[in-house]
Order: structure tokens, then sequence, then C-alpha cells
């Protein structure tokens, strides 16, 4: 993998390394923005030479507007490089204050266009009034929630919509298995999957996860000689889970934080923390956890 951009004299070995999930830890699952004071906690830990690497299911587009704009308007400094490994690892670019670089796409990871289209249509048709086709995503096939309506009545649907996008697949003579995302199983005779989450559903190759993201930031990070001394992996669903994972397997020091533990918290060879380790209440979650873990690593490790 190629060196994505020179960056500014930044320790080789920092303490910490960060990879975040998006969706939950740092934008908000119900307004889907991210708060001034996460933007002002992601700009101080970069600048101070934390790598900051974000590790999600969302589009390259969805992280310039969210994150990689407030960042550049809230004062990263020149030089200071962020990486952004999109759609579970199919798609990656980095950035620094003078905007993205280039836009990397794993074409072989992606979902057959004639499908793309034919999903298209179908939420165009009989699914429109509850969820909306992503338009930016590179590779992945993904719907989402419209803003107005409620999750209750959204999870309803989403139950039909994933039988028929399922239904689809076969006609389309691919084979394809419904991830659940509380309990994972075996999916491996599928070359695709569906994986629900609570805003949206992802269509995707079974190659695809937050694993293979977790080895690209490893990878961007080698491409700038950089080997952090341990790492914290964030997410809000069992499947981010797999960046702990990935980097437990390949003998590197991390702790997992999870920001809706409401799901189960699975026994681990590696810690998890949830707000409570921080001393806040069970109801403190998604962007409120990520948040108030951000702030604790800025005061930890910037001051």
């Amino acid at each position: 993998m190629t060196a994505p951009m020179p960056g500014t004299m930044h320790p080789i070995a920092p303490a910490l390394a960060l990879l975040l999930d998006v969706d939950g830890p740092v934008a908000s699952p119900v307004t889907r923005d991210v708060k001034p004071e996460i933007i002002a906690d992601l700009v101080s830990l970069a600048s101070a030479g934390i790598p900051v690497i974000f590790n999600t299911g969302r589009s390259d587009a969805f992280i310039r507007e969210q994150v990689m704009a407030p960042m550049i308007a809230a004062g990263m400094p020149p030089g200071t490089v962020v990486h952004a490994i999109c759609e579970k690892g199919a798609v990656w670019f980095s950035y620094t204050s003078g905007g993205p670089g280039p836009i990397h796409v794993d074409h072989e990871l992606a979902v057959p266009k004639a499908y793309g289209d034919d999903v298209r249509r179908m939420v165009a048709e009989d699914y429109a009034t509850h969820m909306f086709f992503d338009e930016t995503k590179r590779a992945m096939v993904s719907v989402e929630q419209h803003l107005d309506v409620s999750s209750d009545d959204y999870l309803a649907e989403q139950k039909l919509f994933d039988a028929d996008a399922l239904e689809l697949m076969g006609r389309h003579g691919l084979s394809a298995a419904l991830l659940d995302h509380h309990a994972p199983g075996s999916d491996d005779a599928a070359d695709y999957r569906l994986d629900p989450t609570i805003i949206s559903t992802d269509i995707e190759s079974i190659r695809l996860g937050k694993d293979l993201g977790a080895s690209r930031a490893v990878e961007l990070l080698a491409a700038q000689g950089i080997t952090p001394q341990a790492w914290r992996t964030v997410g809000d669903s069992r499947t981010d889970y797999a960046m702990a994972d990935w980097l437990h397997h390949n003998d590197h020091d991390v702790k997992h934080i999870d920001v809706r533990p409401a799901d189960g918290v699975p026994n681990k060879p590696y810690d998890v923390l949830t707000a409570t380790d921080l001393g806040l209440g069970e109801d403190v979650i998604h962007d409120d956890a990520g948040g108030a873990f951000l702030r604790s690593w800025r005061e930890a490790l910037v001051g």
C-alpha cells in the first residue's frame, strides 16, 4: 500500500492509536452529525501525534462532510494526517488540513452493479417512505432510515426490506446470507451478506468487515513509519469487536470500548470498557460515551 501523504514529525511509537467506528461512537445515530466537542477532541489528539483512524461502513463522502470538513474548520494543523477506512475496508483515503488525498477502491470487493440498480429501484417503488438508497457508496449497497421516521417504524420495515433484498440476490444468481448482528452466525458459504444496523442495512462482500479495516489501518500507519504502543478500538455493535479481535490476534496491545453494551458484551481475551468504567451511568451510550472516552484520552495524553 502506498503512503497516503507526508505528515509532520510525530512520534513513531505513539502511546495510543485510535480506531473508531463512526455511527454511534462519533456521529449521533439520531442526527447523523458530530458534536463540536468531539471534533475538537479529535483535532487535539491527532495534532498531538495520536493516530486517529476511522473504520466505518460509511462512505468517503459522509466522512468528508461530517468529520473531515468540521475537523479542518476547527483548526487542524497543516501536516497532520488522519486516515479514513470506509465501506468496511473496500474504500480508503487520508486527509490533512488541505483536504482529502486520493480515494482508493478495491473494486474486487464491490457488489455487482446490476444488483445495486435493482435495489435502488425496489427502494424507490416500495420503501421510499421509510428509507433511502445511499448513492455515495462505491462498493457496498446501502439503504438508510429517513431522519423523520421513528426507529420502531423503520426497524419493522427494515425486516421486510431485508427479506426482499435477500430474495433479489437469489434472482441475480448470487449467494447471500443475513447477518444477525446480535449473534453472528456462519455465512462462509455465501459470497455476500446483509448486515442490518439500527439505522441502515449494508449489503456487502463477505470479505469486508471491521477486521479488514483494522488490517488496512496498521498498513497505513506502517507506511508512515508509525508503530503504536497500544490501540483503542471503539464501536457500538457486536460486529465492531472484529477490530480488536484482529489486532489482538496479530499481537497488538488493544482494549475495546463498547458504547452500546446492551447488545451484549462477549467474553474476549482483551479488556472491554464501557461508559461505566469512566464512572458514568449505564444510560450513557453512543456519541455521549464515545465523546467521554475521547475527552479522557485527550486529558491524559494532551492535557
